[in-house]
């Protein structure tokens, strides 16, 4: 936990989050904005669902976006009572074959203007745990001051869009997505599809040029060719490059292509942990005193067609703090041995590697990119 008088506050498991996201929509009195990628009818769900309706029946504005391809199977009945309290729900891009690849991937709740909630965890029950006896291993973080203010910004923004029938709507709004936060050493990163250099990556790229230790924590890892050779380059400086990737995962394609680049990561002298108790589905990136949270992975979806936030706070205090969550999870996971995992991997196993990062870095971002294109103006 983080110590007391601080803007900010870490959410280390399933078992810590829910909890403090349902106080804080109960103690809501004037506006809750709620999204979310993954929403699940379940018991979950539904206490997520009777908090909502009693924060809109005590006179707060209750709003809540899922995505039209990640809460596929949640009905839309489901928020008939928050409808007839008097909120609103809505699907992003509701599912349709001709614009599948375009996905809202964000994860933000605003209660108040005031406080907000950003990190990996979706509305569904097997997010719910410890991370390491039960439930998927998340990370989420609880933020006071301006940045909460400029998340619900964007929250609107992403609202206003959410039936994503034109481009124009994206390139009205392309400036003010980009806004940062007004507190000093708060930067709020937000991307999506058409928007030219995606600011997560950019800013990722600038970062690494001249971080001397760099944790990162992703569910799924696929850099670009462009961050692979900073990789490659800090690791020459002899930069402390550390990564915790899944040694389970609820995408197994995603894992496959990930483990195509360990030889190269290894071979250049980064050290590869898999984590082994549970699916590992944190997004968590420290470059000194520089921390990335929120929803975005290190891969292309994440870097070039998902819509994704994350908040960049360069603090030392967060920084350490960052770093010893990073160490344990690293506790937890197994260190891949460069000679070992040569040796292991068979044919087979490099084929259907190969053909992952094909599928992912390659066909997955083309299909993406004619869809956006075909999209009317």
């Amino acid at each position: 936990m983080s110590p007391p008088n601080t803007p900010w506050q870490w959410l280390r498991t399933g078992d810590e989050v829910f909890p403090a996201m349902l106080a804080a929509i109960d103690a809501a009195r004037e506006s809750v904005r709620f999204e979310t990628y993954i929403f699940a009818a379940s018991p979950l769900g539904e206490r997520f669902l009777a908090a909502l309706v009693a924060a809109q029946r005590r006179g707060a504005r209750v709003r809540v976006l899922v995505d039209g391809l990640g809460s596929y199977s949640l009905p839309d009945t489901f928020w008939t009572p928050l409808r007839e309290a008097g909120g609103e729900a809505r699907v992003f891009n509701p599912a349709a074959l001709n614009r599948l690849g375009i996905r809202n991937h964000r994860k933000l709740l605003v209660c108040d203007d005031r406080v907000a909630f950003i990190g990996g965890f979706n509305i569904a029950p097997e997010y719910e745990g410890d991370g390491v006896t039960r439930g998927w291993r998340d990370l989420g973080l609880r933020l006071e001051g301006s940045v909460a203010a400029q998340l619900a910004a964007s929250f609107d923004e992403m609202f206003a869009l959410a039936d994503f029938r034109h481009k124009r709507f994206v390139r009205l709004r392309r400036a003010t997505l980009k806004r940062t936060g007004a507190s000093p050493g708060e930067q709020l990163l937000l991307s999506g599809p058409g928007r030219g250099r995606n600011p997560i990556r950019r800013s990722l790229q600038k970062d690494f040029l001249h971080a001397r230790d760099v944790r990162i924590m992703v569910a799924y890892f696929l850099p670009t060719g462009r961050l692979r050779r900073l990789f490659g380059r800090a690791a020459r400086r002899q930069v402390t490059i550390q990564l915790v990737l899944p040694g389970h995962s609820d995408v197994l394609t995603s894992q496959l292509a990930g483990q195509s680049l360990y030889r190269r990561m290894l071979k250049s002298g980064v050290e590869v942990y898999e984590y082994e108790p549970q699916v590992l589905h944190a997004k968590l990136f420290v470059l000194d005193d520089a921390v990335y949270v929120g929803s975005a992975n290190l891969d292309p979806r994440s870097l070039s067609i998902n819509y994704e936030l994350m908040v960049r706070i360069e603090h030392p205090q967060l920084a350490a703090e960052a770093r010893a969550i990073f160490e344990e999870v690293k506790r937890h996971s197994r260190r891949i041995d460069a000679a070992t995992w040569r040796q292991a991997r068979t044919l087979w196993q490099r084929l259907k590697q190969r053909w992952a990062y094909f599928l992912l870095a390659r066909i997955d971002p083309y299909i993406a990119r004619r869809q956006w294109r075909a999209l009317p103006d």
